[in-house]
């Protein structure tokens, strides 16, 4: 990255913000590399970024710059008349101070992303990622080749965000992300959905070795996100995210196509990106009361209550609640500090509602205890299956984290082994998903992305019953995952997979298989494993599952016929070949 002095960012300032004031100008754009584009620390951006035309008048005729009050005139929306109480006032520490660094890495650009030489573009996009609903300008750009792969990606969740190649773009690659839609009820969970949208593509650029990144507003008309707050959840989560990253990212360009969001981000980004101390004290009377935690996600001040059991001798004692700050009928709002707590709350509910850490601290306990009386099943090649069993809260909170780090990912050369895939329906209509045993590969394996691949396969399918499908021949020439690892899936799927799963149809089992299968029954979850049905021979597993519904690799038929000889005899009617048994 070149790096202009103060005397040269000036001297080309105004000529470079009158080019990006103008996009789309002149038929096809060139491509724009960082070093064209404005920085946020330069001197020009403080002569032509003041937040009115008014101000800017005043500073050419007074011959000198702005005052930082100049950029924040603007009354704030979020706070309302009394902005500086609900910034905690001037007095108060500045909760985003002035970093140089960090500042040196804010870009600000009037125009398209797709016009920007860098390593990755942001395309603000729906579920589908289809073409109707992205950034405007994008596909006419990129070409047709970003729609088809777009095509492949299976959608993408709202608040997640996945990553294309760029094509014609000049940038190296493109994320594209889904903002969540607006509605005044949940405003929290919008704005911690737009927070995340931001999130999850800096942690994408990271996670590909990527360096610099032109963001466009990701909230659009259609889902009536206001641009004002939605400017604020930007700015915000972007800063705190460079406060931990800063040394991963060269540059991040802000990427504004209208007049509006330009006023809003040059009015905004001195509050979370102050460059001096005026600025940042400046900023202490006029940042919302609320800004977010260490990520930039809305505190919600309920989730932090923790109520713990009363200690021994206590039960006479009266509570003041007046922390809590709980609705209250009317006419309880008198006695509301001197009422016994003993009276209203059962014990038994009491401990159920303890404190997270103390909870925390005794599945730990539970979890040494167990793995203490489960070192025989190590020791039998069954694997670690002590640790305890999760809540269904747990069980969720595993499987949500499992399921949006396996769509962020891309997870082709996994699929590519075919382990599992969807095949069609079986015998009664319910979808069916396929198990080849001989092609899990153990040594040449990332469990880790295998997992994240099997979240992400079936999902779809653990909404509603399915069946599972699984083709053990010859399967016993390879190394098999142990129980464990069986345990942590079956966690990680969750409890609606367990309710779902109709059926697993396993063919050509071995006696080891057998014995594993009665292990999992015994000492994993015999509500799952009890649905197994061995099926010796290929045609027996027609009856459950029809032919045509299933894509079957060639050895399988031919290990049909070595274990079963002519009885299992079959004509495959993919390729019309009859499989005979090998003589000698």
């Amino acid at each position: 990255m070149q790096h202009r002095s103060p005397a040269a960012a000036t001297a080309s300032g105004a000529a470079s913000t009158a080019a990006a004031m103008e996009p789309g100008v002149g038929g096809v754009e060139p491509a724009v590399t960082l070093d064209q584009v404005p920085r946020w620390s330069d001197p020009d951006q403080r002569l032509y970024t003041p937040s009115s035309s008014s101000a800017t008048a005043e500073a050419a005729d007074g011959g000198s710059e702005p005052a930082a009050s100049a950029f924040l005139s603007f009354s704030d929306p979020l706070t309302g008349d009394d902005g500086g109480a609900a910034g905690g006032g001037c007095a108060s520490a500045s909760r985003f101070p002035v970093d140089h660094e960090i500042n040196s890495r804010i870009y600000l650009w009037r125009g398209h992303p797709w016009n920007m030489e860098v390593d990755a573009v942001v395309n603000s996009t729906n579920e589908s990622l289809d073409e109707a609903h992205s950034s405007p300008g994008l596909h006419a750009a990129a070409g047709s080749g970003l729609a088809e792969e777009c095509a492949t990606l299976g959608g993408c969740r709202t608040g997640m965000a996945k990553m294309t190649n760029a094509y014609d773009l000049p940038a190296r690659k493109v994320i594209h992300t889904v903002g969540p839609k607006y509605a005044v009820k949940y405003h929290t969970a919008a704005e911690n959905a737009l927070s995340h949208c931001y999130r999850s593509c800096l942690e994408l650029l990271i996670e590909n070795g990527l360096e610099s990144i032109a963001m466009g507003c990701i909230y659009t008309e259609a889902k009536n996100y206001p641009r004002e707050p939605a400017a604020h959840v930007a700015i915000r989560t972007v800063r705190r995210f460079l406060e931990k990253q800063k040394g991963k990212i060269a540059g991040l360009i802000f990427c504004i196509t209208s007049s509006s969001d330009t006023e809003i981000y040059k009015r905004l980004l001195p509050l979370y990106f102050p460059r001096d101390k005026q600025e940042e004290e400046t900023a202490v009377s006029k940042l919302p009361a609320d800004v977010g935690d260490e990520n930039g996600e809305t505190v919600i001040d309920e989730r932090k209550i923790r109520i713990r059991p009363l200690p021994a001798g206590a039960a006479d004692r009266t509570v003041a609640t007046a922390p809590l700050d709980l609705p209250l009928e009317s006419g309880l709002a008198s006695s509301r500090s001197t009422f016994k707590l003993d009276s209203y709350l059962d014990p038994s509910f009491m401990s159920l509602i303890k404190d997270p850490d103390l909870r925390r601290k005794e599945q730990w306990e539970k979890s040494s205890q167990a793995q203490k009386g489960f070192n025989y099943a190590r020791l039998l090649g069954y694997g670690d299956i002590g640790f305890p069993p999760l809540s269904a809260a747990e069980e969720y909170s595993l499987h949500s984290r499992y399921l949006a780090k396996a769509n962020s990912l891309n997870l082709s050369e996994i699929a590519e082994m075919k382990i599992i895939y969807r095949g069609g329906v079986d015998s009664e209509g319910r979808p069916v998903m396929v198990v080849v045993g001989a092609h899990f590969l153990l040594r040449c394996l990332d469990l880790e992305r295998f997992v994240l691949h099997v979240v992400k396969e079936f999902e779809p399918l653990i909404q509603k019953p399915y069946t599972i499908v699984y083709l053990h021949s010859a399967a016993s020439l390879q190394p098999q995952p142990d129980l464990g690892f069986m345990k942590r899936i079956q966690q990680i799927l969750g409890r609606k997979h367990q309710r779902n799963l109709h059926g697993i149809y396993i063919l050509h089992p071995t006696l080891g298989l057998r014995t594993a299968i009665l292990g999992m029954q015994l000492l994993i979850d015999g509500e799952v494993w009890k649905k197994v049905v061995y099926v010796d021979r290929l045609v027996q597993l027609f009856r459950y599952v029809p032919r045509e519904q299933l894509t079957i690799p060639d050895f399988v038929f031919q290990h049909d016929l070595e274990v079963n000889g002519g009885r299992g005899m079959i004509v495959d009617p993919r390729t019309k070949h009859i499989y005979q048994r090998p003589s000698g």
